[in-house]
C-alpha cells in the first residue's frame, strides 16, 4: 500500500463502520485493490466426529505456504500504513493452517488461520496470538487475504516471536456463517490454533514454547481478553505470558449499545455493526423469527444476505441505511435502549470478559477520538480488573486517537512491551479462577497429534 493509497482509501474508510474502516487483521487496514485480492479457500467440509475424535480438538488438518517476504519488505508493507518499524528484526514466513475445532454448539468443525515465523532468531519461539477486528467478507481473513491483511502479525512475528492469527469460524476457508461476537466460539478456534500452531512450527523445524502473549484489536481485543481468561485457567496447556488487548468492545450492554444510542457510535459504523450483530447472535440466541421484527423495509429482505461471508464490506454498508432510526423498528429502537429478551441473554453470554484476575501484567490500549468502539469501553474493563484485584495501565493514545489510529500507534507499543517482559519471569502457576466464568465448551482439550 502506498501513502497515496492509504490517503484516497482513508475518506471511504471514515465514511463506512470500523469493520469497514478497519477491514483484514486491523479489521481494515487495506487500500480498494487489496480488498480485490486473492480470494479465500474454499470453505472445508465439517470435520466428521469420527474424524475429530481421532485427531483431537487442534489437530492440524493441512499446512500451506503462503509467502516468505525479507526484513525490508516487512518494513516497506507497514510504515506506509503509519506503523513504528523499529522493532522489525527479522524477515517473515506466513503459512495457511486447516485445523479441527469446535462450532458454538461444540459439534466438531473445521477453520483456518495464518501462522507466521521469523526468518531467522532463535531455534526457540514464544507465541503471539493476534486476533483481529471485525469482518464481515470470509476472504479479507488473515489466512486468505494479501499481505495488507496480515499487517500485525506481520509485526510481531518480525520481532522474533511466532504468531497465531485465528480466522475464526466461517471466515477464511471454515465452513459454514461466522457467528460474529460470539466469544465462546471465538476463543475455542484461537485455542485449538495455538496447538495447531505448535503442530505445524515442528514441522518446519521450529519449537514453539507454551507461552503465550495475548493481543488483538476490535473484536479481537474482546476474544483477547477471554483467550486470556481460558489460558489462566490451566486447561488449555499454555501459559498466559501477558494480555495487550487494544480498542475492544468489552462492555456491550454498558458502553458500546449506549454509545449506538446517544450518538458516540458514528452512525454508519452503528448500522453496520447492529446488523451484523444481531443477524450473528440470532442464529445463537433466538432473536426473531423474521427480520421484519426487527428491521424496517426494505432492509429487512436484505439484511440476512449480506452478511453470508461473500459481500464486500464496502458493499454492505452501500445497501444499508445511514442511521439506526433508519434500520431498525420502533420496537427494537426501543430494545437497544433497554435490552431485554433474546438481546438480553445474547449481551449476557458476551459480556463480562474483563471480569477475572489475571496474574499476568495487562495492558489496555485505547484512543479517546474512537467513535467506533468507545474508550469507555477499555475504562469499564479496567474497572472489571480493578474489581478483581488487578490494576491494569489503560494507554490512551489520545484525543486525536480514532480507531484506525488508536491500532497503528498501540500495536508497536505492545511489541516493545512484549520484548521488555520476555527478559522477565514469570511464577510458575498462573491458575486463578475467575468471579464470573465464561462458559466454555464441555468437551475437553485434547493434546496435539501430528496427522
Amino acid at each position: 500500500m502506498t501513502i497515496q493509497q492509504k490517503q484516497r482509501t482513508r475518506p471511504w474508510l471514515q465514511r463506512g463502520a470500523a469493520a469497514v474502516a478497519l477491514a483484514a487483521v486491523l479489521g481494515a487496514v487495506v487500500a480498494p485493490a487489496a480488498l480485490a485480492a486473492p480470494s479465500a479457500p474454499a470453505p472445508a467440509p465439517a470435520l466428521s466426529a469420527d474424524a475429530a475424535h481421532s485427531g483431537g480438538r487442534g489437530h492440524l488438518i493441512s499446512l500451506t505456504p503462503l509467502e516468505s517476504i525479507g526484513r525490508a519488505d516487512v518494513a516497506a508493507l507497514l510504515s506506509p500504513v503509519g506503523f513504528d518499524t523499529s522493532t522489525v528484526r527479522y524477515g517473515v514466513a506466513a503459512y495457511r493452517l486447516s485445523y479441527a475445532t469446535v462450532d458454538p454448539q461444540g459439534r466438531p468443525t473445521t477453520a483456518t488461520g495464518l501462522l507466521v515465523l521469523p526468518r531467522g532468531g532463535p531455534h526457540r519461539l514464544d507465541v503471539v496470538s493476534d486476533t483481529h477486528g471485525t469482518l464481515a467478507n470470509r476472504g479479507d481473513a488473515p489466512s486468505s487475504g494479501s499481505s495488507h491483511t496480515r499487517l500485525t502479525p506481520y509485526l510481531h512475528a518480525s520481532a522474533g516471536r511466532a504468531v497465531a492469527a485465528p480466522d475464526y469460524l466461517g471466515l477464511g476457508g471454515g465452513p459454514g456463517s461466522h457467528p460474529y461476537m460470539d466469544t465462546r466460539s471465538s476463543v475455542t478456534a484461537s485455542v485449538d490454533m495455538l496447538k495447531a500452531s505448535r503442530t505445524a512450527a515442528d514441522r518446519l523445524g521450529r519449537t514453539v514454547t507454551r507461552d503465550v502473549y495475548a493481543t488483538g484489536f476490535s473484536q479481537g481485543a474482546q476474544v483477547a481478553m477471554a483467550l486470556g481468561r481460558e489460558l489462566s485457567l490451566g486447561r488449555s496447556g499454555f501459559r498466559l505470558r501477558a494480555l495487550a488487548p487494544i480498542a475492544g468492545p468489552y462492555d456491550l450492554a454498558g458502553s458500546e449499545l449506549p454509545g449506538i444510542s446517544d450518538g458516540r457510535i458514528e452512525p454508519r459504523t452503528a448500522v453496520f455493526y447492529l446488523s451484523y450483530f444481531l443477524t450473528a447472535q440470532n442464529r445463537l440466541h433466538p432473536l426473531y423469527k423474521d427480520p421484519a421484527e426487527v428491521f424496517r423495509a426494505p432492509y429487512a429482505q436484505a439484511v440476512e444476505g449480506l452478511f453470508d461471508g461473500n459481500h464486500q464490506e464496502q458493499d454492505i454498508v452501500a445497501a444499508l441505511p445511514a442511521t439506526p432510526q433508519e434500520l431498525l423498528t420502533a420496537e427494537w429502537t426501543a430494545n437497544i435502549l433497554d435490552p431485554r429478551g433474546g438481546l438480553r441473554t445474547a449481551l449476557e453470554a458476551n459480556d463480562g470478559t474483563c471480569d477475572w484476575k489475571p496474574a499476568a501484567p495487562v495492558r489496555l490500549y485505547a484512543g479517546s477520538a474512537d467513535t467506533d468502539v468507545p474508550i469507555a469501553n477499555t475504562r469499564a474493563c479496567a474497572a472489571d480488573l480493578a474489581r478483581n484485584g488487578v490494576r491494569a495501565k489503560v494507554v490512551d493514545q489520545g484525543p486525536g486517537a480514532d480507531h484506525f489510529t488508536s491500532a497503528v500507534r498501540s500495536a508497536p507499543e505492545s511489541v516493545r512491551w512484549f520484548d521488555s517482559l520476555s527478559q522477565t519471569t514469570l511464577p510458575a502457576a498462573q491458575v486463578v479462577p475467575s468471579r464470573t466464568p465464561l462458559p466454555m465448551a464441555a468437551r475437553p482439550l485434547v493434546r496435539l497429534v501430528t496427522s
